[in-house]
């Protein structure tokens, strides 16, 4: 037969397990999902999946001359030359597809 001091004890424990939890736990917006990023801070979206390249833009804040002059803050184009970040979850577990052939 169980001690009813020892289920006491038990349930004691357990809910003082469940209210630290609800006490500590983190709160995040319900709108935030994770997104995948490169190096670059541009997602997957901003590069070429066949040249792998990004097509995305870069502030360059204080822009300057070769002569030192200033021009202030311009957008130039990203030098990323391949996307570096996680990989989508299709493109790890899918299949290649191959393209069709032609038959003569």
């Amino acid at each position: 037969m169980i001690d009813p001091i020892s289920l006491a004890v038990g349930a004691g424990l357990f809910a003082a397990g469940l209210l630290s939890g609800k006490l500590t736990r983190r709160r995040t917006p319900a709108d935030t999902t994770p997104k995948a990023f490169c190096g670059c801070s541009h997602g997957l979206e901003q590069h070429d999946p066949d040249t792998k390249e990004c097509h995305g833009q870069i502030l360059h804040k204080d822009a300057r001359t070769k002569g030192g002059t200033w021009i202030g803050n311009q957008w130039v184009p990203c030098t990323c030359r391949q996307y570096v970040g996680p990989k989508p979850f299709e493109e790890l577990f899918a299949p290649q597809l191959l393209p069709p052939q032609d038959t003569l």
